[in-house]
């Protein structure tokens, strides 16, 4: 599982957070390098004491001009350029395999509000909607993780864990035999499709919007769960992979020879001494230690779904999953706390939250200009304009009788403060045929006071239309019903009377053989 630091630095102080965190061994650098950094000192000091104790006379030569050589050229390796780019790419690659990873709560909640029915056979609905999401997301996981293949290898191990049924898993391996080269992670998906769309039509769900938003939902489980498949099938580039790796293990096995100690005397008169690296190569275990760590980084995170400190805990997601369904969907299935009013209801909203301790209020953030010193900014008095003062009073327009000659045929609209707390309208239309003016302020006003005095609240009127939708829509599933069970009734009522007549025939048709037979004795 990933291992978690964040509340050891929370808070930095002093000499800095991550200090602490230097002296951890699970899923440190030291844990995944010790082996590689040992190996490279082993050599180092193989290669010194090659040069110190067993080269003689023109070996040594031939060494020192090899340790020059490496010293001198092994730098032209872009070794920061080539494995800085491939580890951002693939801690992006690694961020994203985990958004990717579908979790079962959005439809989860879908489907315990919007699948009703308090009886048995909608329970059973929604719980085995939400065990088949889990189910296909339980197959993905096996196909790209061997830590889940390990614990569930077969159907029968998923059997035993609650997630599939016998006849389930035999279905399933029918269709793996007609169908052995594709997956089967999607059959539990169609299965709770069909699953939803029974449920509509046996009206535990109340309309097709409702429907729709369930199958868009599994839809999307499904495409997480198909990514998931991508991002195992799909690497990044093996060649950028081999040329990262190349870069940093060519690098140090010139490192070894190009940081040794040698005692040599150049034509300049200067020597190529290094006093350090006749003890220890620091610098070199150094540059070892990060450029290494980084590869190894890379080579942690390329896939999450593995064995690795790092990796995704995919058994506690399996887990999690499967009981959080249950329980949305079950337990907690159209069920809240009683409503109560909160502590601020006579106040509308509070004006200060408490704190466990007033020491630890803080100022409200205020905006980067809120403190900005104006005083020296040269302000501007600009002289109002009379002929573009607002005047309030001029700009009201009454409409009197004298107006009315003036200006025939003229479609006029007069607005004027409203109160809010009432519905009055407070526009009035003047509308000319034949030289006379018809006023209606006053046809509407009366209207008006009607209305207020008869209307409901707008919220009243529209939880009013939307119980009639409800209740029409009601009333058309039964008739719909209603309709089925009789065709139903006359096919079998149909299919009977058929059979009866059937049956009459075949009597009458041995009764008369019968007599013949009778007949044909008497004769003889």
């Amino acid at each position: 599982m990933t291992v978690s630091y964040t509340a050891e630095v929370a808070s930095c102080r002093h000499f800095g957070c991550f200090w602490k965190l230097l002296a951890r061994w699970r899923a440190s650098i030291y844990k995944i390098i010790w082996v590689d950094l040992l190996a490279f000192l082993a050599s180092f000091y193989c290669m010194a004491l090659l040069y110190r104790y067993v080269l003689r006379g023109s070996d040594k030569e031939i060494f020192e001009d090899i340790v020059v050589y490496c010293h001198s050229y092994g730098s032209l390796i872009p070794l920061s350029f080539v494995l800085g780019f491939y580890v951002s790419i693939i801690v992006d690659r690694w961020w994203n395999q985990y958004i990717t990873v579908p979790w079962p709560d959005p439809l989860a909640v879908y489907v315990s509000a919007l699948v009703r029915g308090q009886d048995e056979h909608g329970r059973l609905m929604r719980r085995t909607i939400m065990r088949y999401v889990c189910l296909s997301l339980t197959m993905v996981l096996t196909m790209i993780s061997p830590v889940i293949k390990r614990r569930f290898p077969s159907y029968d191990y998923l059997i035993e864990a609650g997630m599939l049924n016998a006849n389930e898993a035999n279905i399933i391996k029918a269709m793996d035999t007609k169908f052995p080269k594709h997956p089967k992670y999607w059959m539990p998906i169609m299965w709770a499709s069909s699953i939803v769309t029974r449920a509509r039509k046996e009206g535990r769900i109340w309309d097709d919007f409702s429907l729709k938003s369930m199958i868009d939902e599994l839809n999307k489980f499904r495409a997480g769960c198909n990514m998931l498949i991508h991002y195992d099938t799909i690497s990044v580039p093996l060649v950028y992979t081999q040329v990262v790796t190349l870069a940093v293990y060519t690098y140090f096995m010139a490192a070894i020879f190009g940081h040794q100690w040698i005692d040599r005397e150049f034509a300049s008169g200067s020597r190529y001494t290094n006093v350090i690296n006749y003890y220890f190569p620091l610098f070199s275990t150094l540059e070892f230690f990060f450029f290494m760590g980084w590869l190894k980084v890379a080579e942690t995170l390329i896939c999450p779904f593995g064995d690795d400190d790092d990796d995704f805990e995919l058994n506690w997601l399996i887990d999690r999953n499967l009981q959080v369904s249950y329980l949305i969907v079950d337990e907690m299935h159209n069920d809240h706390p009683q409503l109560v009013r909160d502590q601020y209801w006579d106040e509308v909203f509070p004006n200060e939250l408490p704190y466990a301790a007033e020491g630890q209020r803080a100022e409200h953030p205020e905006a980067s200009t809120a403190r900005m010193d104006l005083s020296k900014i040269n302000t501007v008095t600009s002289v109002p304009n009379k002929a573009h003062s607002l005047d309030l009073e001029q700009d009201w327009t009454d409409f009197d009788e004298e107006d009315e000659g003036e200006n025939e045929n003229e479609l006029r609209i007069r607005f004027a403060p409203r109160d809010f707390r009432s519905i009055r309208s407070s526009v009035s239309i003047s509308f000319s045929t034949d030289g006379r003016f018809s006023q209606v302020d006053e046809e509407f006003g009366e209207e008006e006071n009607l209305s207020r005095e008869t209307s409901k609240d707008d919220f009243d009127r529209l939880k009013e239309e939307r119980e009639r939708e409800r209740i029409t829509r009601q009333i058309h599933q039964a008739a719909m019903t209603l309709e089925l069970m009789k065709g139903e009734i006359a096919a079998r009522t149909s299919s009977e009377l058929g059979s009866e007549e059937d049956h009459g025939r075949r009597k009458d048709s041995e009764i008369q053989t019968d007599k013949s037979h009778i007949s044909k004795k008497k004769g003889k």
